[in-house]
């Protein structure tokens, strides 16, 4: 009975740790989690043979708290010169959702927060149309409408960034919210902002990408997730997903099975980054699911 209580008293905590790969690094972490008392369960790590860098993602159980582990920890990133997080598991990642019309992202989002599905709470949706304020509503989610106009675009931004200081936003994630940001504001947010978009670029571009895909005879509908860069729709990418269609299906067939897989690998990539699951390699990442 004393021991099922003492476990349940441990603090569960997220360790993610990146730096030049040598040799000594999973010793000197390991070794500090054994002063501290700790016990992995569960340990992922990767040496990229491309970049040369190291990469690492412990779970530990232990008596101290994350900021005790992360003062632990610390003389070892500078010593490797590591990029150090230390978490607790399960912790909500405080998350901004942007959106403009389509409700199938923001609608699969807030349903996996409600669920328990997806480990984040969204103080707020903020959107460039009103069209999605009952959706926010429903699930009870503050919602700001903003129109962005070119004569706005940089009142907006600006609303963007206060609203991150002031909620201690720590992601955002664009659920088809369909305007471009500035080269400024994915600098701002570099490492903490997701995109959804079907799997037809570069090929299928602007209106209408189902229509061109149906007329060309695809045999493949897919969506991928990914960083936002300066780059459209060129950063770092989380999740890709794809279903095979044949010729029997109609546009709008189409059209509502792209919706379903931007919905899913949406809320897979923000599960994946919410659990501190996905490191950034450069111009990729390293996904520890």
């Amino acid at each position: 009975m004393g021991a099922k209580y003492a476990w349940a008293m441990l603090n569960h905590c997220v360790i993610t740790f990146s730096c030049p790969d040598g040799p000594g690094i999973v010793y000197a972490i390991s070794g500090a989690i054994v002063d501290c008392q700790g016990n992995i369960t569960e340990s992922q790590q990767y040496s990229s043979p491309d970049t040369g860098m190291f990469f690492m993602r412990v779970q530990v159980e232990l008596a101290l708290t994350s900021t005790d582990l992360r003062a632990a920890l610390a003389p070892i990133a500078e010593r490797f010169g590591a990029e150090l997080k230390v978490d607790e598991v399960g912790r909500p990642m405080r998350t901004l959702l942007m959106a403009s019309k389509a409700e199938h992202c923001l609608n699969a989002l807030l349903s996996g927060v409600r669920t328990g599905a997806l480990p984040i709470t969204v103080p707020l949706v903020l959107a460039n149309h009103p069209d999605l304020a009952d959706i926010a509503a429903f699930y009870s989610a503050g919602f700001e409408h903003w129109p962005v106009l070119p004569h706005t675009k940089a009142d907006f931004e600006q609303r963007v960034r206060q609203i991150v200081e002031e909620h201690d936003i720590e992601l955002v994630v664009l659920a088809r919210f369909m305007q471009i940001l500035s080269p400024e504001l994915c600098e701002f947010l570099g490492g903490r902002i997701i995109n959804i978009h079907h799997s037809f670029l570069p090929g299928f571009k602007g209106a209408n990408p189902y229509r061109q895909a149906q007329a060309r005879g695809v045999k493949l509908i897919g969506a991928t997730a990914h960083f936002v860069t300066a780059d459209l729709d060129e950063g770092p990418i989380i999740d890709q997903s794809v279903v095979r269609v044949d010729h029997t299906k109609s546009v709008e067939d189409l059209r509502e099975l792209g919706k379903d897989i931007e919905s899913q690998t949406l809320a897979q990539a923000v599960r994946l980054v919410a659990q501190h699951r996905v490191l950034l390699d450069g111009v990729r990442t390293v996904v520890f699911d």
